[in-house]
């Protein structure tokens, strides 16, 4: 074993090698030193062939991987009790279990790079360097929140760190997402737009105009299905006759990715960064699961056995995968990660206490964000003789 012979590394994230002395007994959390480990599951290539599995890491990187996860998963858990507390009001979709793609993919890209998704987008915000106080102003509906208390949880923004939300019309934000990536190459830019779409949306016909065009003017395009096997209740077997979601670009290449492996969420971003350069879009599969309902308003046990939630949960979960890892390379102890676990908790409270505060938006907002500034819209009554209000 790479760094320590009388431990066993779960079969799944296997350490193939690393460059740090043998008889290091432990590696700071805070290294940069080089670990190759390989991906849980080979990738699966369309038209093009797939990465290495053989994925460089370091100890920073992973307890970064587990911080990040830790704090996500508390986040929604919290949303959960937030939302029956009547809190938060409308559609609520979390993102618990999914974790491993959004900090996957982060950690191949930059701000300058691009990312827009649909309504389950709480924790592709936080990736993007948003905030908890933020988020649940947010979805409390507060003046603090990330769209000023007006998007809820749908409808999460960060244009400064390149996430554009947030959309709730299933399969809407992919043809906005091409729009985005055509900009980059007018703009002559070395930077890429992931498009992320579930299931549910792959059948959409406005998803494969928009591929259609981002392969004709070989846009930087990445489009992401986020394959959590569910679309609400329906599995995908029922809704989709081909469910090889990474095959379904014909034309454009594609790439199947254990969405529950962050590592291996990673090494395929960056392969697919680097090919969408030089060559236009690629489709990138990612099997993942959700633990909670499709909202909060599905239980998500109608359509599928607990047994199957909680044998996920033990078998594929991207958090314990993680920890496993940091374990094994002694990275840190097990009482470090539960520690770490206690202070997310701590600081999910504090800022749900602090959102609560938030003021609720002054009703003369419903009137912003409406119209282009400057153009003098007026509004009229039914008669149109009395002009009623100029907006903003």
């Amino acid at each position: 074993m790479a760094l320590s012979t009388n431990r066993t590394v779960n079969q799944l994230l296997k350490p193939l090698s690393t460059f740090i002395s043998t008889t290091t007994r432990r590696l700071s959390s805070d290294s940069t030193a080089t670990i190759t480990i390989e991906t849980s599951l080979p990738f699966t290539a369309h038209k093009i062939d797939p990465p290495s599995r053989a994925v460089e890491t370091s100890p920073n990187e992973l307890m970064n991987f587990f911080n990040n996860m830790a704090e996500m998963r508390r986040m929604e858990i919290a949303a959960d009790s937030l939302y029956k507390a009547k809190l938060i009001r409308g559609f609520c979709h979390l993102y618990d279990g999914q974790e491993a793609v959004a900090v996957g993919m982060e950690a191949a890209i930059t701000k300058k790079d691009c990312i827009i998704t649909a309504y389950r987008d709480h924790c592709i915000f936080l990736a993007r360097g948003g905030g908890l106080y933020e988020s649940f102003a947010e979805l409390m509906g507060r003046k603090d929140g990330c769209s000023k208390g007006k998007g809820g949880s749908m409808h999460f923004y960060k244009k400064d760190r390149g996430f554009y939300g947030g959309h709730g019309i299933v399969g809407a934000q992919v043809p906005l997402g091409i729009g985005l990536s055509f900009a980059q190459k007018y703009s002559k830019e070395e930077h890429v737009t992931f498009a992320m779409y579930g299931d549910g949306a792959a059948n959409q016909g406005q998803l494969f105009e928009a591929l259609n065009m981002a392969a004709l003017w070989d846009l930087p395009a990445i489009l992401v299905c986020e394959n959590n096997h569910y679309g609400m209740g329906t599995a995908e077997w029922r809704a989709s006759k081909s469910p090889a979601y990474y095959k379904r670009g014909d034309y454009v290449p594609g790439l199947k990715v254990d969405g529950m492996d962050a590592l291996a969420v990673k090494q395929a971003c960056k392969f697919a960064k680097e090919h969408v350069l030089k060559n236009g879009p690629i489709i990138l599969e990612m099997d993942t699961y959700r633990y909670h309902g499709h909202s909060m308003s599905d239980p998500g046990s109608t359509y599928r056995t607990r047994d199957e939630i909680s044998g996920v949960r033990q078998e594929r979960d991207p958090i314990e995968r993680i920890r496993k890892l940091i374990l094994a390379h002694d990275i840190a102890t097990e009482k470090e990660l539960k520690d770490i676990e206690k202070e997310k908790r701590k600081v999910v409270d504090e800022a749900i206490a602090k959102a609560k505060e938030s003021p609720m938006p002054d009703p003369s907002e419903l009137f912003t964000n409406v119209y282009v500034k400057g153009f003098g819209v007026e509004v009229f009554g039914a008669d149109r003789k009395e002009v009623r209000a100029t907006l903003p």
